[in-house]
């Protein structure tokens, strides 16, 4: 690893520990040349990820988007930020789980609905109006009516 401030190779590591998500190792290195400190982070390399858009584009997977989903979703409901995090963790997972370089939208979309049902009802409705694009009530009503027959199976 080359030194950050005078460009030797001459580096070593000095202390290395699991950084604070558990998925990337945080390594303190010490340059032998000019005796000065810094940190690197070691993160497992994944498959880059295209996303097949509705109408066909591509685009490269962003986990922000997701985020902004099930944000959008969970508005104003009693849904905290570690369940909010644990949803969009839970999807990735599923997703990259899959080792495939493509996915689409529409499977993202079925695994994110499939979470947030089960953390709260009205946000699942939100986010099932927009990704399902409710034309008229009638539909937004047939996926409530679905929704209350799961609900009474349970």
């Amino acid at each position: 690893m080359k030194c950050p401030f005078c460009g030797s190779d001459n580096t070593r590591v000095i202390d290395s520990r699991p950084a604070d998500d558990n998925s990337s190792i945080r390594r303190r290195r010490m340059c032998d040349e000019c005796s000065k400190r810094f940190t690197t982070y070691e993160k497992v390399e994944t498959i880059p990820l295209i996303v097949i858009k509705k109408d066909n584009a591509r685009e490269q997977y962003d986990r922000s988007k997701i985020e902004a989903g099930v944000l959008r979703a969970c508005h104003k409901r009693p849904v905290s930020a570690s369940q909010i995090t644990k949803i969009v963790d839970d999807v990735e997972t599923k997703i990259f789980s899959r080792e495939e370089k493509e996915i689409s939208s529409t499977a993202i979309g079925e695994y994110v609905m499939d979470k947030i049902r089960d953390v709260d009802a009205v946000a699942y409705v939100r986010f099932a109006s927009v990704y399902r694009e409710f034309k008229d009530v009638n539909t937004f009503m047939n996926e409530l009516k679905k929704m209350l027959d799961t609900d009474q199976v349970k």
